[in-house]
């Protein structure tokens, strides 16, 4: 960290506590909201949801060659491939905006294109098939097929947009990447890799699966009752993996490359879930910016109704399937279902904690120019299904 950068953070916090009224009734709930969703962020993703990715991302940076990652997802990629596999990984994958980070952050680092990079970023939160089915089941199949058809759109769009508008910084990418070639003395074959990770992207699956709406089908609620024997057997044979199949100086590096990750993400995470809790509280918890008011502007089906559903989706957190009771008490009080698309479309891919993380993996320039586009496709999506829908 730059020591200009290290002053203003100091002069930041000075100001805040010289300056803001925490003595204000308004301010204090403000607060004590701030750090009710950092517990329960921590409480309720950080083990089962976070560190898993961790340590995926962490496997990914150190045992999935360069060439493997530029062969399916670099920037001279088969692009039909590229984008397919990018786009629909979030019906495997169930996690939200900040999940994904650390996954994303361990492809893109190790050379994948950003298109194909970004289209995973944000498939990997907004295609998630038990949120498009909860969506369905409680906001109508309308609703919920819309979700599911604007989601896989919109992760192609984003990625082919986004390596259009930054080939240059791809192709620049591309040409000074050094290509070392795999170690020659790795005893593992591809399937004992594949299965490796496998078995953690399962353990990530299970450990996080959410509980089934009531009514569900009994496919879902059977899951549920058992993803802690399932996740424990997966952790079992992960450990035998681990054991036997890599040396010590390879899970070593495992961890320090995980280690890595965590140093870099968790800070902002933990810093982006504060403020979202302290400006706009939990669902049901007013803070800074009242419910009410949110609400007062989200009616009908006009732009600013839509572009607001946008930014205000885009800016707060949603854990998984949160997102769903929130706009079934939004929509009760008179949300339109335009907006209800579009904040369905920005919300779950985009968090303000999502998006300092990005700007530190991948600048802020891209950064910005992909929420803009997010926030604009939701935009216009929500206003044409707000049309039909009436």
């Amino acid at each position: 960290m730059k020591e200009r950068t290290k002053l203003l953070i100091i002069a930041g916090v000075f100001l805040a506590a010289y300056f803001i009224p925490w003595d204000h009734g308004l301010i204090r709930q403000s607060g004590l909201e701030a750090f009710m969703m950092l517990r329960e962020y921590a409480r309720e993703h950080m083990l089962t949801c976070l560190i898993p990715a961790f340590f995926i991302a962490g496997a990914i940076a150190v045992f999935v060659s360069q060439a493997s990652v530029l062969k399916y997802f670099g920037a001279q990629a088969n692009k039909l491939l590229s984008y397919s596999v990018a786009s629909v990984s979030g019906t495997i994958l169930a996690v939200c905006s900040c999940t994904v980070l650390p996954l994303f952050a361990g492809i893109y680092t190790r050379g994948a294109g950003i298109g194909p990079a970004t289209a995973f970023l944000y498939s990997g939160p907004a295609i998630n098939v038990l949120a498009i089915t909860l969506t369905a089941k409680v906001l109508g199949w309308q609703l919920g097929l819309a979700r599911a058809i604007g989601a896989i759109l919109f992760a192609f769009v984003t990625g082919i947009l986004m390596s259009i508008i930054f080939r240059k910084d791809d192709a620049a990418r591309t040409a000074g990447q050094i290509y070392v070639p795999d170690s020659g003395d790795s005893q593992r074959t591809l399937l004992q890799d594949s299965l490796y990770l496998l078995t953690m992207v399962l353990i990530l699956i299970f450990a996080s699966f959410a509980r089934p709406a009531p009514g569900a089908s009994g496919f879902w609620p059977m899951i549920f009752s058992y993803k802690w024997y399932i996740t424990a057997v997966l952790l079992v044979a992960l450990a035998f993996m681990v054991k036997t199949w890599f040396k010590k100086d390879e899970r070593i590096a495992w961890v320090e490359s995980t280690w890595g990750f965590m140093k870099q993400i968790f800070p902002l995470l933990i810093g982006g879930v504060l403020v979202a809790g302290f400006l706009l509280g939990r669902p049901g918890h007013p803070a800074l910016i009242p419910e009410q008011y949110v609400q007062s502007l989200l009616g009908g089906n006009s732009l600013r109704a839509n572009l607001f559903a946008s930014v205000a989706g885009a800016l707060m957190y949603f854990a998984t399937l949160t997102e769903i009771p929130i706009l079934q008490g939004l929509l009760g009080s008179g949300m339109g279902k335009g907006p209800a698309l579009a904040l369905l479309l920005a919300g779950p891919a985009l968090s303000l904690p999502n998006m300092l993380v990005i700007g530190s993996v991948m600048g802020v320039k891209k950064t910005a120019v992909f929420c803009g586009i997010i926030v604009v496709m939701s935009t216009i999506a929500g206003m044409v299904y707000g049309s039909f829908a009436g």
